[in-house]
């Protein structure tokens, strides 16, 4: 039976910087095991911004880990949605590969808390299905899974900090809204272009 944690963190800073910042999160201090980020899909639906991204991290397992689990890194899937009338933003992660080992599944949804700060809730479950030793990788995957909560938050403020410094009495966010709006102009030109190419295909032919 897989193994449930969860916590809240508050970030002293607006939802729109939270969210703006979601994006920049790496690199920073904290995330030298994040290897690399790749947006895989990003598209504006019903006025909410899709998104589907890969990232490739280090992965250190113990000694006694090893006969179960040598790879040097992993590859995490990372979907989220972005509601900007609503505000709020939904973040969902898993692991791809060595599921049976084990597999780890958060959603962490972030939410105004009033003027100047952020919510964020996080969920996770983490499972194996490796025989006879699946309880003590659970409970080795909930503390490591804890340990690296507190190095996610203090990424997170490292940078939310370097983008919006305390000392500025305002801060230049873009509004969501309009980040939508350049997205969705930009997503209707490529679909232009697409067809133009196409048809342009077909006549040469």
């Amino acid at each position: 039976m897989a193994r449930y944690f969860e916590n809240t963190t508050t970030f002293n800073f607006s939802w729109d910087q939270v969210a703006c910042g979601y994006w920049k999160r790496y690199p920073n201090p904290q995330s030298t095991h994040v290897l690399s980020e790749d947006t895989w899909s990003r598209q504006v639906r019903d006025g909410c911004l899709y998104t589907k991204r890969l990232l490739t991290k280090t992965n250190r397992v113990p000694k006694w880990g090893e006969r179960f689990f040598n790879a040097k890194s992993v590859k995490i899937i990372e979907e989220s949605v972005v509601d900007p009338k609503e505000k709020v933003l939904v973040t969902y992660t898993r692991n791809l590969g060595y599921t049976k080992v084990m597999s780890v599944v958060e959603r962490v949804e972030y939410r105004s808390l009033g003027p100047g700060q952020t919510i964020a809730r996080r969920s996770a479950w983490i499972d194996s299905q490796v025989f006879g030793f699946s309880r003590p990788i659970r409970a080795f995957g909930v503390d490591r899974f804890k340990k690296n909560c507190t190095q996610m938050v203090n990424g997170f403020n490292y940078v939310l900090h370097s983008m919006f410094p305390r000392q500025s009495p305002q801060h230049n966010v873009t509004p969501m809204g309009h980040t939508l709006k350049e997205m969705r102009e930009a997503a209707a030109a490529a679909t232009d272009r697409a067809k133009a190419n196409v048809l342009s295909s077909v006549n040469r032919t």
